[in-house]
């Protein structure tokens, strides 16, 4: 299958954004549950999934934080406690895949217009970024929205929470059963931008490997919103896109939409285990 792959697979180097907002996920304490046990979810904040700090619940910045089990929708701002680490501790008690997705309220970040311009090319905004360099504007203010989702499974690997759409401004959905897949396997996923699929939009592919390392890959949409990769080594997978532009709004002078989704790829149910065996606890 053709990939529109902009860059090759490599080893990242721990790189922080300055003056930019990072990215949030979220990651279950273990991607493979049993029925019974509990959903210990974390929410982290980094760069190139490499976890900076893990944040807190906050109820005044959630918009929405919904369990998806099959038929089943359970609404966790109702479980979910002010300031409480990790978010929720949810009995699971459905079988099969399940999907968490959580949108955060509009916040708002001020910049210097180089490191805004910086931070527009990183996100492959190269026209962008130029504009904003060349212009006379000392301070950029951006507003932005975050849509988070992970997947994992409880016992089994049956159903297809996996693409479930959940209708956010900005959403990533997989095209195909991560479960389902082998080594060397395509996989596919598509992005949408208020219920359309957002053409020639930068997504960018981490993978978190169970020695530590980070592994990224660039890519480009196609015409139907689509990207397709390979899956090339047991891990946490992380899909993340950020889509920014001008707004005419008093309060910001751009606006940006950021959508994450972590899902995990091992060839048994005990790799990935848990979220620190990757680096992102107190293990390592």
């Amino acid at each position: 299958m053709k990939r529109n792959l902009l860059f090759i697979l490599f080893p990242l180097a721990i790189m922080v954004m300055a003056a930019a907002p990072h990215d949030f996920f979220l990651l279950p304490e273990n991607f493979f549950l049993h029925k019974g046990d509990k959903l210990d979810l974390h929410l982290l904040s980094g760069d190139t999934f490499v976890k900076q700090q893990e944040v807190r619940y906050q109820p005044k910045n959630t918009l929405k934080f919904t369990l998806f089990e099959g038929s089943k929708k359970t609404d966790l701002t109702k479980v979910a406690k002010d300031s409480a680490v990790p978010l929720v501790d949810y009995t699971m008690v459905n079988t099969g895949q399940a999907l968490v997705d959580m949108t955060r309220i509009v916040e708002t970040d001020d910049a210097s217009r180089d490191n805004f311009a910086d931070f527009l090319t990183a996100q492959n905004l190269d026209k962008m970024a130029e504009k904003v360099k060349n212009g006379n504007q000392f301070r950029i203010r951006q507003k932005y929205t975050r849509y988070i989702k992970t997947l994992f499974s409880v016992n089994d690997h049956n159903g297809n929470a996996y693409e479930k759409v959940v209708n956010d401004d900005y959403e990533i959905i997989l095209k195909a059963d991560p479960y389902q897949k082998k080594y060397g396997d395509d996989m596919s996923a598509l992005l949408m931008f208020k219920g359309k699929p957002a053409a020639d939009a930068s997504i960018s592919l981490y993978i978190k490997s169970i020695s530590g390392n980070v592994y990224s890959q660039n890519f480009i949409t196609d015409k139907k919103g689509e990207i397709n990769f390979t899956m090339t080594r047991e891990g946490i997978y992380l899909l993340r896109s950020v889509r920014v532009e001008p707004t005419k709004a008093q309060d910001a002078d751009y606006e940006s939409w950021w959508a994450s989704y972590t899902f995990p790829f091992s060839s048994s149910d005990e790799v990935p285990n848990t979220y620190k065996e990757f680096g992102f606890g107190n293990k390592h």
